[in-house]
């Protein structure tokens, strides 16, 4: 069983370790109710999470679609080298649905398989990151990289009342 780091957040972030030396944040929750939950459907358009509530820009989702801890993880670490550590970056989503997978060559029956990954449901209209304290041209040169690590087609949104100087 994986211990919680230290400095975890309200989220319980685990550290799955994949070499000796190497730790690599993998983010899931610390307990679920069923640990082999059925897939469901996305559908419908954000009902809440739709509107920048922490940064000046931020990354919303056009189309409904999974993107997974890992994937959550390479945009935000695109952000931060993007951003050269300069303002700050807030994560609007969690990967909260865990999701099967049967290994490769195996015959149809014998029970449902394994928990594969841990991945978010969004649906259109969710705001998936923000930023602020970085100026537009730098934002926007951010969130295009960063979304290009998404299965999901994005958009950059800032807040009306933002005026660049």
């Amino acid at each position: 069983m994986e211990k919680p780091h230290p400095s975890a957040s309200i989220f319980k972030v685990h550290i799955a370790l994949t070499h000796p030396k190497k730790k690599v944040n993998m983010l899931q929750p610390k307990r679920v109710k069923y640990r082999k939950p059925q897939k469901g459907r996305i559908g419908g358009i954000a009902q809440r999470g739709y509107t920048l509530a922490f940064g000046t820009f931020g990354l919303k989702a056009l189309e409904a679609g999974r993107i997974t801890a890992r994937q959550i993880e390479a945009v935000r670490v695109a952000l931060t080298r993007t951003m050269k550590r300069e303002g700050a970056v807030y994560r609007r989503i969690f990967p909260f649905a865990c999701y099967t997978a049967k290994p490769q060559e195996v015959r149809m029956g014998k029970g449902k398989g394994s928990p594969a990954y841990w991945a978010a449901r969004i649906r259109p209209g969710t705001i998936l990151y923000e930023a602020e304290g970085i100026s537009h041209q730098l934002a926007a040169q951010a969130f295009r990289i960063a979304s290009k690590k998404l299965p999901i087609k994005t958009r950059l949104v800032y807040r009306e009342d933002y005026l660049e100087n």
